[in-house]
């Protein structure tokens, strides 16, 4: 992986990492509900959409945050796609030997 892909990796993480306790923590399977939204060649904006009305109904700067990672993970390449969700898979792997 080139250091430009490594970057993008790490930008399009970094939204996920900041808000993804918040926005996930309520649900039984946070890694299979981020998976959801990145499993497809494109980001599920409306799974995302269905997740953030569930949890804040009102949180426009939240909205903005998912939707602006969204972009950014439509623009990875396909290899970096499949990184994105080896990695969420490695750390579900991870968690569950907690």
């Amino acid at each position: 992986m080139s250091a430009t892909q490594a970057l993008a990796l790490r930008d399009w993480a970094q939204p996920v990492r900041a808000y993804g306790q918040s926005l996930l923590g309520d649900v039984s399977d946070p890694h299979a509900e981020l998976l959801a939204l990145v499993w497809g060649p494109r980001f599920d904006r409306q799974h995302a959409h269905a997740l953030l009305d569930h949890q804040f109904p009102a949180q426009t700067g939240l909205l903005k945050t998912v939707m602006e990672a969204a972009d950014r993970f439509d623009r990875l390449g396909g290899a970096q796609q499949q990184r994105v969700r080896q990695l969420i898979l490695r750390h579900r792997a991870q968690t569950a030997r907690c």
